[in-house]
C-alpha cells in the first residue's frame, strides 16, 4: 500500500466522523483563540511602541537625586539648548491626576501648542494658547466618561498653595488618537506647573540633535548640564536616556507581561490535551475497533499512526485557521473586549480607540504549530497503544 493512499485514508477518516471533528476544532478554538489574540496585541503594542519611539526625541533628560529621578529646574533648559550639536529642546510636564466623583485616572502632559503631537488632532474646538491659564485638551475617551465638551467647565481638581482655579475645556481629541492617548489632558507648561504647584519645575527636556551628535550630546550633558541651588545646599544631576535605553526598558516591560501570558496559556494547552484525547475519540472502543480491523486486515503499525497524522493535521489545521479568523473578528470587530485589559490595565469599557493589534506571520504559525501539538500529543499516543495490540484485544 502506498503512503499517499495511507494518506488520504486519514483524509477520508477526517469526513466520516464529523462530530468528532466539530468538538476537536471546537476544543482546539477555546484554547488557541485568547492565546492568538493575546499575542496579537502584544505585537501591535510592541510595533507602536517602536513607532512611538522613532518618532520621539533624541534624547530624554531627567533630573536625578540621591539615585532617584526628580524634576528639572526649567533653567536647565537654555543650559542644554546652547550646546554643541543641540537642534532644540523641549520641555514638558507629565504626571498623573484623578478626575470626576467617581475618580477617573488621567495624565496630564504641560507643553508648547506647538509641539502637540501630530496624530492630537481636534476632534472638536481649539488647542490651548501659549501661556494660556486653566485650558485643558482633553482625549475624547476621557471626555466621554466625565461627560465634557468644549466649553465644559472643570471644577478644581488640584491643591495649590497660591489657589485652585476652574479650568475649562477648549478642545477634545480625534476618536482615531492613537492607544496612548485615551487617558491624556494636554494643557500649557504653565498651567501643568499650576496643577501639580511645581513653579519653574519640568519633569524632562525632549532633546532634538544633529544627525550623527546624539552620542557627543548626551556626554555633554551628564558632564556639563547640572543644577545648584544658590545657598549650595541642593545638587540636582542629569540623568540622559536615548532610543536603546528606552527600548530595552520596554523590551523588559513587554517580557514580564508576555511572560505571565505565556505561562496561563501553557497550562491552558496542558487542559486542551487532555481534552482532544476525549473529544477526538481516540480512546474509544469505536476507535479501537476500527484500528483492530485495519491490523487484522494487513496493514502495518507505522501505517496506522501514518493515517492517524494526516487526521490530526487536518483537525490542527482547520482548528487554527478558524481561530485566527476568530481572533480577528475579536480584535477588530469588538476591540479586544475581555482580553485587552490583560495588556492595557487603563483602557475602560467601551474606548473609542482602536486597540493596537498585528496578526504577523509569527504568531500565526505558532498558533498553527500549537494546534498541530495539542491534537497530536493528545491522540497519537494512544492510537500506537492500540496499533500495538493484537487485534483481536482491539477489537473486543
Amino acid at each position: 500500500m502506498s503512503w499517499l493512499h495511507v494518506a488520504r485514508t486519514g483524509v477520508t477518516s477526517f469526513r466520516l466522523h464529523p462530530w468528532r471533528a466539530i468538538a476537536t476544532i471546537a476544543c482546539l478554538i477555546s484554547v488557541l483563540l485568547p492565546y492568538i489574540a493575546g499575542l496579537g496585541i502584544a505585537t501591535g503594542l510592541a510595533r507602536d511602541a517602536a513607532v512611538s519611539l522613532d518618532a520621539g526625541a533624541d534624547l530624554y533628560v531627567t533630573g536625578r537625586q540621591f539615585g532617584r529621578s526628580v524634576p528639572l529646574p526649567l533653567a536647565c533648559v537654555d543650559q542644554i539648548r546652547q550646546l554643541p550639536g543641540v537642534t532644540a529642546v523641549v520641555p514638558r510636564i507629565v504626571g498623573p491626576i484623578v478626575l470626576g466623583r467617581e475618580y477617573h485616572r488621567a495624565v496630564v502632559v504641560g507643553l508648547a501648542p506647538e509641539h502637540m503631537p501630530e496624530e492630537a488632532e481636534c476632534l472638536d474646538g481649539r488647542l490651548f494658547r501659549a501661556g494660556g491659564m486653566q485650558e485643558l485638551v482633553v482625549g475624547s475617551g476621557l471626555a466621554a466618561r466625565l461627560k465634557l465638551e468644549v466649553g465644559s467647565l472643570v471644577p478644581p481638581f488640584y491643591h495649590n498653595r497660591a489657589g485652585e482655579r476652574i479650568s475649562r475645556v477648549v478642545g477634545i481629541f480625534a476618536p482615531n488618537a492613537p492607544v496612548w492617548q485615551a487617558n491624556l489632558v494636554f494643557t500649557s507648561l504653565e498651567t501643568a506647573a499650576a496643577i501639580f504647584d511645581q513653579p519653574q519645575l519640568i519633569t524632562e527636556a525632549l532633546v532634538y540633535c544633529r544627525p550623527g551628535e546624539r552620542e557627543r550630546v548626551a556626554g555633554r550633558i551628564r558632564q556639563q548640564v547640572e543644577w545648584q541651588s544658590d545657598d549650595g545646599q541642593m545638587r540636582i544631576a542629569t540623568s540622559v536616556s536615548d532610543h536603546a535605553e528606552l527600548e530595552s526598558l520596554c523590551r523588559e516591560a513587554a517580557a514580564h507581561r508576555d511572560g505571565i501570558f505565556h505561562l496561563h496559556c501553557l497550562l491552558a494547552c496542558s487542559v486542551g490535551i487532555l481534552a482532544v484525547l476525549v473529544t477526538s475519540g481516540y480512546g474509544s472502543t469505536e476507535r479501537s475497533r476500527e484500528v483492530g480491523i485495519l491490523k487484522a486486515i494487513g496493514w502495518q503499525t507505522d501505517e496506522v499512526m501514518l493515517r492517524s497524522a494526516c487526521e490530526s493535521l487536518l483537525l490542527s489545521l482547520a482548528g487554527a485557521a478558524c481561530s485566527i479568523w476568530a481572533a480577528w473578528i475579536w480584535l477588530r470587530m469588538f476591540n479586544g473586549y475581555g482580553i485587552a485589559g490583560l495588556f492595557l490595565p487603563g483602557l475602560g469599557r467601551g474606548e473609542p480607540v482602536q486597540v493596537p493589534f498585528r496578526l504577523a506571520p509569527v504568531p500565526i504559525l505558532l498558533a498553527a504549530l500549537l494546534a498541530w501539538a495539542i491534537v497530536t500529543s493528545g491522540s497519537l499516543y494512544t492510537t500506537w497503544r492500540t496499533a500495538t495490540a493484537p487485534p483481536a484485544a482491539a477489537m473486543r
